[in-house]
């Protein structure tokens, strides 16, 4: 199988892949399919990250996607409406690493990356959130939208439909779809 074949690399990596196996082992007191759920809702991980818990679990495809999809989605309500305050509240705080956090969620949602986004909007969020690369995903996309005021109307669908695409992705690497594609070939 394709995951078994790849898993040790992506491991030696040292990236989202093996911190999803840690925080397994760590949450394996849970009952499993809660594992990928609070999985996806922790910034950086996200969706990926729960996929790859699931599929580590045995948990089926069907259940780990509708899980990781819902805890994915979950916070970016509330980052969307609410990031900007935080930050600044956060920004204004004495306790300095507070201020020094804010300081960099700031400047990474509006960097070289987010002027993208600005350009394109709803492709360019999509893109940013759909292709499960480090340092992308809903959370930062969510963020990046927040601070840049792109509409609700625009950034909430590019969000969700970049969520999609990055379940099919993580799918088709995790769970063997690419080995049965290119097994029919």
């Amino acid at each position: 199988m394709l995951l078994q074949s790849f898993f040790p690399v992506l491991l030696a990596s040292g990236g989202t892949e093996a911190l999803a196996e840690k925080l397994t082992s760590l949450l394996g007191g849970l009952p499993p399919i809660l594992v990928p759920f609070i999985i996806s809702m922790i910034p950086i991980l996200e969706l990926r990250g729960g996929l790859i818990a699931a599929s580590l679990l045995g948990i089926p495809m069907w259940q780990a996607v509708g899980v990781c999809i819902l805890g994915n989605i979950l916070p970016i309500p509330f980052i969307l409406l609410f990031i900007e305050k935080v930050l600044n509240w956060m920004e204004g705080c004495k306790i300095g690493w507070m201020r020094k956090l804010a300081l960099w969620l700031k400047a990474r949602g509006t960097g070289k990356k987010a002027e993208k986004i600005r350009k394109f909007e709803f492709v360019g969020l999509l893109l940013f959130v759909g292709i499960p690369l480090p340092g992308t995903g809903a959370w930062t996309g969510s963020l990046i939208a927040a601070l840049l005021h792109v509409s609700r109307k625009k950034s909430v669908p590019a969000i969700f439909l970049g969520l999609i695409m990055a379940t099919v992705i993580m799918c088709l690497l995790f769970y063997g779809g690419l080995q049965w594609i290119l097994n029919q070939f």
